[in-house]
């Protein structure tokens, strides 16, 4: 599950900016930072499945969100609107 009083939040990063920074630090990724930081938040989400609450899915969804603000990439599809 995803602590309120995580590290990340405690340090002052926001949802996006973790994994963006992981990504662009590390030496041993193959795919572009982006790719990289996505990847880390999707497999997250992925791990947890169904364990997740509502309120912890729609903030790690927010954290995409926010990394791709932060690359500049836009929203590719709104199949999550559709569930």
């Amino acid at each position: 599950t995803v602590d309120p009083a995580s590290p990340a939040e405690a340090a002052g990063i926001r949802g996006g900016e973790l994994p963006k920074r992981s990504a662009e630090r590390s030496a041993r990724r193959k795919a572009p930072p982006f790719r990289s930081a996505m990847s880390m938040l999707v497999f997250y989400i992925n791990r947890a499945g169904t364990n997740l609450t509502a309120a912890q899915r729609r903030r790690l969804e927010a954290a995409k969100d926010e990394l791709r603000a932060l690359y500049g990439k836009p929203r590719t599809s709104d199949r999550r609107l559709r569930s």
